[in-house]
């Protein structure tokens, strides 16, 4: 296979080492030092906590909030501390003018000592617990979408109880573009939502939905004007805060129960399908291709 190749695999490396250097990144860098956080274990978060609502926001704004490895395990983190704090509810919200632009290029440039095999069970491994967490979340979990959102933060939307998006905002799963395959339970969650046609769009051949498009298949709640959309959906979300907690914990679990062991087996299979596709020679293409272009760009 091209992926054992030795050269490949430096071509690889090197060509997006270049692309982040170019963007003024860095290949081992994790992102930005949250100023006046509250909570500065998070390098790439801020997390706050007031008025009974736990906010969890992706704090990489010059990066279009892309999520690095170790933003996954921060996220990870914030969501088991937010799930046992006092908050009555959840939100996750991107810094800047974008919500989350899907996975850094940072994150292909980390080849471990096992080789693109260890990197693969890995990063598998990690996506596993990452929607694992999303799927027991235990409190309502609410998406504020402030702009465009890429991969696997659009499919995990479907995860979420309620998704506020402005009318900026655009939701892109180009997977298939990239030789990849479903990923964030959108194999189940999409067609259920959205029926068998419109998910085949999105997941299968890259249609980009606009806000009111994904409000009308289901995915978005509700769209705002841009100019007001933070002052509606906070204030919206300051009273649902005020709601007797236990009501809506107690209820969630009932709404959540009769699928969450579904969901668990659609994200063992989805996160088994994808690691064969990072190990294959079609993914490998896709992604060089993807980047070459950009390159030129």
């Amino acid at each position: 296979s091209v992926f054992f190749q030795e050269d490949a695999r430096q071509q690889y490396c090197d060509l997006i080492g270049s692309l982040v250097a170019a963007e003024g990144g860095s290949a081992t860098s994790v992102g930005a030092q949250p100023a006046g956080s509250s909570s500065s274990q998070y390098e790439t978060l801020l997390v706050t906590t007031e008025n009974n609502i736990t906010t969890i926001k992706l704090n990489r704004p010059t990066k279009k909030n892309a999520i690095t490895t170790e933003m996954y395990k921060e996220i990870i983190a914030a969501l088991e501390q937010a799930s046992s704090d006092s908050s009555v509810i959840t939100v996750i919200t991107g810094a800047g003018d974008f919500y989350c632009s899907g996975n850094d290029l940072t994150n292909f440039t980390k080849i471990p000592e096992g080789g693109l095999e260890q990197m693969a069970k890995q990063g598998g491994e990690l996506l596993r617990q990452y929607i694992k967490t999303y799927i027991d979340f235990p409190k309502p979990l609410v998406a504020v979408v402030n702009g465009p959102a890429v991969g696997v933060s659009v499919t995990v939307l479907a995860l979420f109880d309620l998704v506020y998006a402005t009318e900026r905002a655009t939701f892109h799963t180009p997977f298939s573009q990239l030789g990849q395959s479903a990923e964030g339970c959108s194999s189940y969650t999409f067609p259920k939502m959205m029926g068998h046609a419109k998910a085949c769009e999105m997941l299968l051949f890259n249609k980009k939905l606009t806000a009111v498009q994904a409000c009308d298949l289901g995915l978005v709640t509700e769209v705002f004007p841009d100019s007001s959309f933070q002052k509606e959906v906070w204030t919206r979300l300051k009273a649902y805060a005020q709601l007797p907690p236990n009501s809506l914990f107690l209820s969630k679990q009932l709404i959540r129960s009769t699928e969450r062991e579904l969901l668990h087996r659609v994200n063992d299979a989805e996160v088994e399908r994808l690691t064969e596709r990072w190990l294959s020679d079609e993914c490998f293409n896709a992604v060089m291709n993807f980047f070459q272009g950009r390159a030129k760009l």
